[in-house]
Parts: structure tokens; C-alpha cells; sequence
């Protein structure tokens, strides 16, 4: 079965960071892009960063030059680097993913369960 896992949440400090794992699993026969999004409570799920099979990248303004998505194609996992992180940032963190599993012939997207994340003093 083909799943995504985020690790790496928690509780941080204002201008702290963290970093975020997503881990794909399963009979993968290919991955296309991987996602970050984040919920927070009362707010729609909203889209963070966006990194292609190729490596390019994309971010949403309010995190741009404090968030870095990167990706292990190796290891079929994509990273959320945060810094700075202020309260606003807090939400649950969503792994989001087009892949294709070997037992079928085409893509899908998956989701992950998400990994809260909580910036308080």
C-alpha cells in the first residue's frame, strides 16, 4: 500500500525552526511532484511549497525566504526546512504527492496524516 508519513513537528519558539520529513512507502512505481500544505484551525488547507521531479521549486509568498522544500529522490522523501518560524505559522503540515503505484497505470495524489506544528513563547 502506497502512504506518505510527515515527521518532524512540534513545539518551537518565535525565530525558531524545525524541519519536516515525508516519507513515501509502498509498491511506488514513480513520484511527480511533492507538496507541503498547512491548516490552521479555522482556515482553509492552503498550499506552502511545491517541488517538482526535476527539483524546481515553488513557495507561497508568506513563507518565502524562510521556508526551503527540498527532496531525496533516493529515498523518496521531501523536506520542509523552517526558519524563522513565527505564530502564524502554526498549523498542521500536510505531505501531499502524485505517484504512481506499480499496481496501477496511473498517478493519484496521496496525503499524508499530517505533523502538527505549534510556534508559541
Amino acid at each position: 500500500q502506497v502512504q506518505l508519513v510527515e515527521t518532524g513537528g512540534g513545539l518551537v519558539q518565535p525565530g525558531g525552526s524545525l524541519r519536516l520529513s515525508c516519507a513515501a512507502s509502498g509498491n511506488i512505481y514513480s513520484i511527480n511532484f511533492m507538496r507541503w500544505y498547512r491548516q490552521a484551525p479555522g482556515k482553509e488547507r492552503e498550499l506552502v511549497a511545491a517541488i517538482t521531479s526535476g527539483g524546481s521549486t515553488n513557495y507561497a509568498d508568506s513563507v518565502k525566504g524562510r521556508f526551503t522544500i527540498s527532496r531525496d529522490n533516493a529515498k523518496n522523501t521531501v523536506y520542509l526546512q523552517m526558519n524563522d518560524l513565527e505564530p502564524t505559522d502554526t498549523a498542521v503540515y500536510y505531505c501531499n504527492a502524485l505517484m504512481t503505484p506499480r499496481t496501477a497505470d496511473w498517478a493519484r495524489i496521496y496525503w499524508g496524516r499530517g505533523t502538527q506544528v505549534t510556534v508559541s513563547s
